[in-house]
């Protein structure tokens, strides 16, 4: 078993896939819930077809989670916004920080490793002992993802981004995090207890509260904060009793 199939298999029956939107910046699955993900594409092959499109609507959301199996990003980010879709969140699992905060509680004069470029990176690197930001797409500053298999054993805290599910690189990223303290961040990231399993402290996500208005702003090309109708949910792992 791989988090793939935990978190599949952790889904039920699945609900019948009522909308899809592939949007420039997100894609939304509504099923039973509305799910978000990170919307991919190939950097070499723009026009990669999407397997049985124009028939998605007609499959299960459990059935459309399969593609987030898939070597074609934007039939992953399909299937990781099924996924998302199929969780139903337990707030009585989550807390009302947001996860820059819990890496900044405990990452300060720390080592911090960041895996994705966010916003909040300069606010971090004013607290930590020391800051690296591994990217695929390096900015002025960041490590390339090559870095990812020496930097992350040596920091104490660990931010990865959800997006990682969508090019499959989590179960590596999360095996070199094994002795940190490790933070999954982003709306691509599933809210599932499952993840806890798999050595992770915190998830920070995203809970869609009003459908209509994410689908309307996502589709107009929001990037994500300028998507209304979100919530941030930040759930953390139960300590475990001695």
């Amino acid at each position: 078993m791989n988090i793939f199939d935990d978190l599949i298999s952790s889904l039920g029956d699945g609900s019948p896939v009522r909308e899809i939107h592939t949007c420039v910046f997100w894609t939304a699955v509504m099923s039973r819930n509305c799910g978000l993900a990170s919307t991919f594409h190939e950097e070499r092959l723009h026009h990669r077809a999407v397997r049985s499109v124009g028939n998605l609507r007609h499959r299960s959301a459990l059935e459309l989670s399969e593609y987030a199996r898939s070597d074609n990003l934007l039939e992953a980010s399909i299937g990781m916004a099924a996924i998302n879709s199929l969780i139903d969140i337990d707030e009585t699992k989550c807390v009302e920080e947001n996860a820059f905060d819990v890496l900044a509680r405990k990452g300060k004069d720390m080592n911090i490793a960041i895996v994705g470029h966010f916003p909040w990176v300069p606010k971090l690197r004013e607290i930590a002992k020391e800051l690296w930001v591994i990217e695929q797409r390096p900015q002025e500053g960041d490590l390339p993802a090559e870095a990812a298999e020496y930097m992350l054993p040596k920091a104490d805290v660990v931010g990865i981004t959800g997006t990682s599910f969508i090019n499959h690189t989590i179960g590596r990223l999360l095996e070199l995090s094994k002795d940190s303290f490790t933070v999954m961040v982003g709306p691509t990231s599933p809210l599932s207890p499952i993840l806890f399993d798999y050595g992770v402290d915190v998830i920070g996500g995203v809970k869609v509260v009003d459908p209509m208005k994410t689908i309307r702003f996502i589709s107009e090309g929001a990037i994500f904060r300028q998507v209304q109708g979100v919530k941030l949910v930040t759930m953390v792992r139960e300590a475990k009793s001695k």
